[in-house]
């Protein structure tokens, strides 16, 4: 089976700057899509709050989603040689301190209607990476 596999989280002042990086350890899925098929994301759970969908990008790359808290500071690309999907997090605050999940799913996990994304359908989750930020 698919794994995805984070990394880069850690400790940062606030006003920094992170790169998270998520690893997918196949071209193609147990679904039979390959990496670049799939719709991308990376969702956060912070203690005691509900998982939410932090950035998003389409099977093709051509269009992306942001919260409106990060948007202008967070960044979401792809590599599909090296099969990985990237977030360039800067100017972190403390708000932005969580558990940093990364996820794929088929090309309709992404909405291109209303650019957003559908969490639900997300089937592939890797195990996280800590974000924390100091004040």
């Amino acid at each position: 089976q698919v794994q995805l596999v984070e990394s880069g989280g850690g400790l940062v002042q606030a006003g920094g700057s992170l790169t998270l990086s998520c690893t997918a350890s196949a071209a193609t899925f147990d679904d039979g899509l390959t990496f670049g098929d799939h719709a991308m994301g990376w969702f956060r759970q912070a203690a005691g709050k509900e998982r939410e969908a932090v950035s998003c990008i389409s099977w093709s790359g051509g269009s992306e989603y942001y919260r409106d808290s990060v948007k202008g500071r967070f960044r979401i690309s792809r590599d599909l040689v090296k099969n990985t999907v990237i977030l360039q997090m800067n100017s972190l605050q403390s708000d932005d301190a969580a558990m940093y999940y990364c996820a794929a799913g088929p090309p309709q996990a992404y909405s291109l209607h209303s650019r957003d994304c559908r969490t639900s359908a997300f089937g592939f989750w890797g195990q996280g990476t800590q974000v924390t930020v100091s004040s």
